[in-house]
């Protein structure tokens, strides 16, 4: 009995990527037909005619399913959404669409798995056209995760993975909605090794992370996974505290025995004031993150909500898939 892998792309505003996407998964998993293949394409509320490209695909390909969110959820969901669709399979494999994944390392992903993975991760070497600052802010985002989550998260790592079926498994069970995907995967703890690769330039249109969507990755994956903010605004509020008591003091002090240096009562309010708004500040700022977070996982609104499926079978050809759709299913 073959054994399947599920390749599960999530979609947004790459209608001119996904032609090509299909033409060299095609040519990678046609080598490898010990497999049963399904490409689960997620269109998270594309802009431009994504959906009606994928509309095409999953027509002519009974191994494409395209699931079309009801708008735009974020390539978080996007990917859980995905996997979710493909939990009956053996294996999951997560890919771009934007062609910097290159789908020929396929074959390595499977090897690894073959040999007892059960992630295998891939780490970009180095990347085409890749900006300095998007480059040395992803290099300190993972150094600050690393060391405030406990988790192994690895530098310049990437969504393109494989993950064994009792990954996917574990997987499912986690609920939280702001979420981000590879640091549950890898919360999970499971065996996991690394494959790395050259990046290509984007091949066509914009990336789907601005500045804007990667700053709030960010700070949502730290407050998820880990307490070192608050733990850090506590260890602030004592050392700006403790700074600020011995500096009333000195300048206390000075004010009623000296007047070489003619502190003010003034001077002296306003320097407890601002040391202690800071604080305050600080501390309000990062509970009410956390309370965010609490909010938006009381409210326990779905996670996605699918508004169109499309595609059948894998194991059914193309021929017979026509043919099965002309059969009068009446009594």
């Amino acid at each position: 009995m073959k054994l399947s892998i599920s390749i599960v792309i999530p979609v947004y505003a790459e209608a001119k990527n996904l032609r090509l996407l299909y033409a060299r998964l095609q040519g990678v998993t046609s080598a490898l037909d010990e497999f049963l293949w399904s490409y689960i394409f997620v269109n998270d509320g594309s802009p431009d005619n994504s959906l009606e490209v994928l509309r095409d695909l999953a027509t002519e390909d009974a191994k494409v399913v395209v699931l079309d969110l009801s708008r735009n959820f974020g390539k978080e969901i996007a990917l859980t959404a995905g996997v979710h669709a493909a939990d009956s399979a053996d294996a999951v494999i997560c890919i771009d669409a934007d062609l910097q994944h290159p789908p020929e390392l396929i074959p390595t992903l499977i090897q690894k798995w073959q040999a007892g993975a059960e992630i295998v991760a891939t780490v970009r070497s180095s990347t085409d056209q890749e900006p300095l600052l998007r480059k040395l802010g992803s290099r300190a985002y993972y150094w600050i995760m690393s060391k405030v989550s406990g988790l192994d998260m690895v530098s310049q790592t990437t969504d393109f993975r494989l993950y064994d079926k009792k990954v996917v498994a574990a997987f499912k069970q986690a609920t939280e909605r702001d979420r981000m995907f590879r640091g549950i995967m890898d919360w999970l703890g499971f065996h996991k090794v690394y494959v790395e690769f050259e990046a290509d330039a984007r091949n066509e249109g914009e990336a789907g992370y601005s500045y804007r969507k990667l700053w709030q990755l960010a700070i949502s994956s730290i407050t998820s996974f880990s307490l070192w903010p608050l733990r850090l605004a506590g260890f602030l509020g004592v050392i700006i505290t403790s700074t600020s008591s011995l500096l009333l003091l000195w300048m206390l002090l000075n004010f009623m025995f000296s007047t070489s240096l003619n502190y003010t009562p003034l001077a002296i309010f306003v320097v407890a004031n601002t040391f202690f708004m800071g604080v305050v500040l600080i501390s309000i700022g990062l509970v009410a993150l956390y309370i965010g977070n609490i909010h938006t996982e009381v409210i326990n609104r779905p996670l996605y909500v699918i508004r169109e499926k499309l595609g059948g079978d894998p194991s059914i050809s193309p021929g017979d898939r026509a043919e099965a759709a002309h059969i009068d299913l009446a009594p």
